[in-house]
């Protein structure tokens, strides 16, 4: 009888025990979701719309946190040094991911061990457009127009180091043309 007594006792220690090791619910708080570029560019709106999405997800308040600079090293850096808890959120890119180590020798973060992917957000194309006002037809036309002014062909990117940047030292070495690059 005292056997069956303590290990009701015991069954019933543990059942008390367990109630308290539940997992918390999650999200408790707001979820920062942090951009690495300024508020208004592509990357900042389309982090907009997906927290708009996530809080009535969530039913916590994602609140979109900008830190502009160093091509996205500064918002990685931010994220990579919060609390693994889930509460911070990055909206990486191309740049902070891929990019950003080849350029930089000294980042204060890992791109590949700092953090944990989640999902494939997007994909922005990249476009070859021209002002009417040339008129250009196609690749080749851009290519012969470049050749016959050289260094007076400009092409505008969203910074030094961006996918845009990027394709366009691409297109002036494939080319051979004196393109000049005007980063935004």
């Amino acid at each position: 009888m005292l056997k069956t007594i303590v290990r009701h006792a015991f069954i019933a220690l543990a059942v008390i025990s367990a109630s308290h090791a539940q997992a918390q619910q999650f999200p408790t708080k707001p979820v920062r979701l942090v951009v690495g570029f300024a508020a208004g560019g592509s990357t900042d709106k389309l982090a907009r719309v997906l927290a708009l999405r996530m809080t009535e997800l969530l039913g916590q308040p994602v609140v979109v946190e900008n830190r502009p600079g160093a091509a996205g090293n500064i918002a990685a850096e931010t994220v990579a040094t919060s609390p693994p808890d889930g509460y911070t959120i990055f909206m990486a890119t191309l740049s902070s991911q891929a990019i950003n180590p080849h350029l930089y020798s000294k980042l204060r973060f890992d791109p590949v061990k700092s953090f944990e992917p989640i999902t494939l957000v997007a994909k922005y194309p990249l476009l070859l457009v021209v002002p009417p006002q040339l008129q250009l037809n196609n690749v080749q036309d851009l290519v012969a127009y470049a050749k016959s002014n050289p260094g007076k062909t400009f092409y505008a990117s969203s910074g030094s180091g961006s996918p845009s940047h990027l394709a366009g030292e691409i297109f002036k070495a494939a080319t051979a043309t004196d393109v000049q690059h005007v980063p935004y």
